[in-house]
Protein backbone atom coordinates (compact mmCIF):
# COMPACT_ATOMS: atom_id res chain seq x y z
CA UNK A 1 0.00 0.00 0.00
CA UNK A 2 1.36 3.55 -0.75
CA UNK A 3 1.97 6.03 1.87
CA UNK A 4 0.63 9.21 2.11
CA UNK A 5 2.68 11.95 0.14
CA UNK A 6 3.14 15.65 1.37
CA UNK A 7 5.37 18.88 0.67
CA UNK A 8 7.39 20.19 3.40
CA UNK A 9 9.12 22.54 1.73
CA UNK A 10 11.25 23.20 5.39
CA UNK A 11 12.11 19.45 5.08
CA UNK A 12 15.84 18.96 6.04
CA UNK A 13 18.56 16.14 5.11
CA UNK A 14 19.75 16.37 8.55
CA UNK A 15 16.51 16.67 10.62
CA UNK A 16 15.73 13.62 13.12
CA UNK A 17 12.69 14.99 14.18
CA UNK A 18 10.35 17.47 12.27
CA UNK A 19 7.16 19.42 13.09
CA UNK A 20 4.38 19.13 10.22
CA UNK A 21 2.94 22.27 8.78
CA UNK A 22 -0.28 23.02 9.83
CA UNK A 23 -1.91 22.44 6.48
CA UNK A 24 -0.31 18.65 6.51
CA UNK A 25 -0.73 18.23 10.21
CA UNK A 26 -4.51 18.17 10.11
CA UNK A 27 -4.98 15.99 6.93
CA UNK A 28 -3.09 13.61 8.46
CA UNK A 29 -4.78 14.00 11.99
CA UNK A 30 -7.86 14.73 11.14
CA UNK A 31 -8.85 13.90 7.83
CA UNK A 32 -6.54 10.79 7.22
CA UNK A 33 -7.06 9.91 11.24
CA UNK A 34 -3.63 8.95 11.05
CA UNK A 35 -2.29 7.31 14.76
CA UNK A 36 0.92 6.91 16.61
CA UNK A 37 2.77 4.99 14.60
CA UNK A 38 1.79 5.61 11.57
CA UNK A 39 3.93 6.56 8.35
CA UNK A 40 4.15 8.70 5.78
CA UNK A 41 6.70 10.03 2.84
CA UNK A 42 7.76 13.91 3.05
CA UNK A 43 9.61 15.93 -0.04
CA UNK A 44 10.53 19.29 0.19
CA UNK A 45 10.22 19.78 -3.51
CA UNK A 46 14.01 19.79 -4.06
CA UNK A 47 14.76 16.10 -4.41
CA UNK A 48 14.81 15.37 -0.84
CA UNK A 49 12.53 12.31 -0.02
CA UNK A 50 11.98 11.00 3.79
CA UNK A 51 10.11 8.49 4.75
CA UNK A 52 8.83 9.32 8.50
CA UNK A 53 6.75 8.01 11.63
CA UNK A 54 4.21 10.14 13.57
CA UNK A 55 5.53 10.23 16.95
CA UNK A 56 3.17 13.01 18.00
CA UNK A 57 -0.62 13.49 16.47
CA UNK A 58 -1.48 17.19 16.53
CA UNK A 59 -4.10 18.85 14.25
CA UNK A 60 -1.95 21.76 13.97
CA UNK A 61 1.89 20.54 14.74
CA UNK A 62 2.22 16.79 14.53
CA UNK A 63 5.78 15.55 14.75
CA UNK A 64 7.26 12.59 13.11
CA UNK A 65 10.28 10.64 13.84
CA UNK A 66 12.28 10.49 10.07
CA UNK A 67 13.22 6.95 9.28
CA UNK A 68 14.69 7.01 5.68
CA UNK A 69 16.32 10.07 3.71
CA UNK A 70 17.34 9.92 0.11
CA UNK A 71 17.98 12.81 -2.08
CA UNK A 72 16.93 12.04 -5.56
CA UNK A 73 18.96 13.01 -8.90
CA UNK A 74 17.71 15.95 -10.88
CA UNK A 75 17.74 15.23 -14.15
CA UNK A 76 20.42 17.28 -16.54
CA UNK A 77 17.50 18.17 -18.65
CA UNK A 78 15.81 21.60 -18.17
CA UNK A 79 12.89 23.02 -19.70
CA UNK A 80 11.35 25.83 -19.15
CA UNK A 81 8.16 27.83 -20.29
CA UNK A 82 7.11 31.56 -20.16
CA UNK A 83 3.73 32.06 -20.83
CA UNK A 84 1.47 35.17 -20.71
CA UNK A 85 -0.58 35.80 -17.88
CA UNK A 86 -3.92 35.07 -18.03
CA UNK A 87 -7.37 36.75 -16.91
CA UNK A 88 -8.87 33.79 -15.51
CA UNK A 89 -6.95 32.43 -12.23
CA UNK A 90 -8.56 28.94 -13.57
CA UNK A 91 -7.37 28.51 -16.48
CA UNK A 92 -3.66 29.67 -15.17
CA UNK A 93 -4.27 27.15 -12.90
CA UNK A 94 -5.06 24.31 -14.91
CA UNK A 95 -2.04 25.06 -17.05
CA UNK A 96 0.76 25.20 -13.58
CA UNK A 97 -1.02 21.75 -12.71
CA UNK A 98 -0.49 19.88 -16.33
CA UNK A 99 2.98 21.83 -16.42
CA UNK A 100 4.08 20.30 -13.45
CA UNK A 101 2.85 16.92 -13.84
CA UNK A 102 4.77 16.93 -17.43
CA UNK A 103 7.86 17.55 -15.73
CA UNK A 104 8.13 21.39 -16.91
CA UNK A 105 11.55 22.48 -14.66
CA UNK A 106 10.59 26.28 -14.99
CA UNK A 107 7.73 28.24 -15.08
CA UNK A 108 7.77 32.32 -16.35
CA UNK A 109 4.55 34.38 -16.06
CA UNK A 110 5.02 37.34 -18.08
CA UNK A 111 3.93 40.86 -18.91
CA UNK A 112 3.80 41.21 -22.45
CA UNK A 113 1.75 44.15 -24.96
CA UNK A 114 -1.53 42.20 -25.13
CA UNK A 115 -1.42 40.96 -21.16
CA UNK A 116 -4.77 42.55 -20.10
CA UNK A 117 -4.69 41.52 -15.96
CA UNK A 118 -0.91 42.00 -14.33
CA UNK A 119 -2.09 40.75 -10.96
CA UNK A 120 -0.50 37.50 -10.11
CA UNK A 121 -1.21 35.47 -6.47
CA UNK A 122 2.32 33.85 -6.10
CA UNK A 123 1.19 31.91 -2.88
CA UNK A 124 -1.99 30.02 -5.03
CA UNK A 125 0.32 28.88 -7.76
CA UNK A 126 3.23 26.99 -5.61
CA UNK A 127 0.08 25.60 -3.89
CA UNK A 128 -1.32 24.47 -7.16
CA UNK A 129 2.09 23.30 -8.37
CA UNK A 130 2.89 21.67 -4.51
CA UNK A 131 -0.05 19.79 -5.15
CA UNK A 132 0.69 18.83 -8.74
CA UNK A 133 4.21 17.71 -7.73
CA UNK A 134 2.58 15.28 -5.10
CA UNK A 135 -0.29 14.17 -7.70
CA UNK A 136 2.31 12.99 -9.87
CA UNK A 137 4.74 11.62 -7.12
CA UNK A 138 7.32 13.96 -7.93
CA UNK A 139 10.25 15.06 -5.87
CA UNK A 140 10.54 18.33 -7.41
CA UNK A 141 8.92 21.38 -7.84
CA UNK A 142 9.24 23.73 -10.91
CA UNK A 143 10.88 27.13 -10.91
CA UNK A 144 8.10 29.31 -10.52
CA UNK A 145 8.94 33.08 -11.21
CA UNK A 146 7.10 36.37 -10.44
CA UNK A 147 5.89 37.91 -13.62
CA UNK A 148 8.51 39.26 -15.72
CA UNK A 149 8.48 41.76 -18.42
CA UNK A 150 8.18 40.21 -22.13
CA UNK A 151 11.67 42.43 -22.68
CA UNK A 152 14.29 41.00 -19.92
CA UNK A 153 12.50 37.26 -20.66
CA UNK A 154 13.81 37.59 -24.41
CA UNK A 155 17.17 39.14 -23.12
CA UNK A 156 17.93 37.22 -20.10
CA UNK A 157 17.33 34.11 -21.38
CA UNK A 158 20.28 31.30 -21.27
CA UNK A 159 19.36 28.93 -22.36
CA UNK A 160 20.70 26.52 -25.11
CA UNK A 161 17.70 26.74 -27.30
CA UNK A 162 15.04 29.21 -27.80
CA UNK A 163 11.54 29.24 -29.28
CA UNK A 164 9.01 31.79 -29.49
CA UNK A 165 4.91 29.84 -30.49
CA UNK A 166 2.56 32.81 -31.89
CA UNK A 167 0.15 32.53 -34.42
CA UNK A 168 1.28 34.87 -36.99
CA UNK A 169 1.29 33.57 -40.82
CA UNK A 170 4.52 33.58 -41.11
CA UNK A 171 7.12 30.74 -41.61
CA UNK A 172 8.10 29.07 -38.52
CA UNK A 173 8.79 25.54 -37.71
CA UNK A 174 6.25 22.93 -36.10
CA UNK A 175 7.61 22.22 -32.48
CA UNK A 176 6.94 18.74 -32.93
CA UNK A 177 9.46 18.32 -36.05
CA UNK A 178 12.50 19.68 -34.01
CA UNK A 179 15.07 18.21 -32.20
CA UNK A 180 14.77 19.42 -28.38
CA UNK A 181 18.32 20.32 -27.10
CA UNK A 182 19.02 19.88 -22.90
CA UNK A 183 17.97 23.08 -22.13
CA UNK A 184 15.11 24.32 -24.20
CA UNK A 185 12.99 27.51 -23.33
CA UNK A 186 9.66 28.02 -25.22
CA UNK A 187 7.46 30.97 -25.10
CA UNK A 188 3.56 31.18 -25.01
CA UNK A 189 1.85 34.71 -25.88
CA UNK A 190 -1.37 35.77 -24.13
CA UNK A 191 -4.93 36.21 -25.23
CA UNK A 192 -4.62 38.23 -28.34
CA UNK A 193 -0.63 36.58 -28.95
CA UNK A 194 2.72 38.13 -28.79
CA UNK A 195 2.64 41.40 -31.42
CA UNK A 196 4.40 41.80 -34.44
CA UNK A 197 7.24 43.76 -32.44
CA UNK A 198 7.49 41.53 -29.43
CA UNK A 199 8.17 38.79 -32.05
CA UNK A 200 10.58 40.07 -34.16
CA UNK A 201 12.37 41.46 -30.83
CA UNK A 202 12.59 37.43 -29.97
CA UNK A 203 14.03 36.66 -33.13
CA UNK A 204 16.45 39.18 -33.12
CA UNK A 205 17.76 37.67 -29.49
CA UNK A 206 18.00 34.15 -30.49
CA UNK A 207 14.57 32.83 -30.62
CA UNK A 208 13.30 30.85 -33.36
CA UNK A 209 9.35 31.09 -33.85
CA UNK A 210 7.30 27.71 -34.10
CA UNK A 211 3.87 26.29 -34.43
CA UNK A 212 1.62 24.44 -32.15
CA UNK A 213 -0.35 22.18 -35.07
CA UNK A 214 -3.24 24.08 -37.40
CA UNK A 215 -5.49 24.78 -34.73
CA UNK A 216 -5.53 28.22 -32.96
CA UNK A 217 -5.09 27.35 -29.29
CA UNK A 218 -6.05 29.17 -25.92
CA UNK A 219 -3.00 30.28 -24.24
CA UNK A 220 -3.47 27.44 -21.28
CA UNK A 221 -4.03 24.88 -23.87
CA UNK A 222 -0.64 25.96 -26.45
CA UNK A 223 1.47 26.10 -23.14
CA UNK A 224 0.05 22.32 -22.33
CA UNK A 225 0.92 21.47 -25.72
CA UNK A 226 4.40 22.66 -25.74
CA UNK A 227 4.90 21.15 -22.38
CA UNK A 228 3.77 18.02 -24.09
CA UNK A 229 5.78 18.19 -27.22
CA UNK A 230 8.64 19.31 -24.95
CA UNK A 231 8.22 16.11 -22.76
CA UNK A 232 7.83 13.48 -25.47
CA UNK A 233 10.72 14.59 -27.73
CA UNK A 234 13.11 14.68 -24.33
CA UNK A 235 11.59 11.26 -23.97
CA UNK A 236 10.18 11.68 -19.92
CA UNK A 237 7.18 9.58 -21.03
Amino acid sequence: MQLPYFFEPLLQADDTFYTLSESTSKHCVQVLRMQMGSQLLLTNGNGLLATVTLTAPHKTKAQVKLDTIQQQERSTRKTCIGIGLLKNNTRLDWFLEKATELGITEIIPMMTEHTEKNHFRQDRATAVLAAAMIQSQQSFIPTLHEPIPYHRVIEESTYQQKLIAHCEQTPKTELSQINIQNEVQLLIGPEGDFSTNEISLAEQKGFSPVGLGTNRLRTETAGITGAVLLTLKNNNI
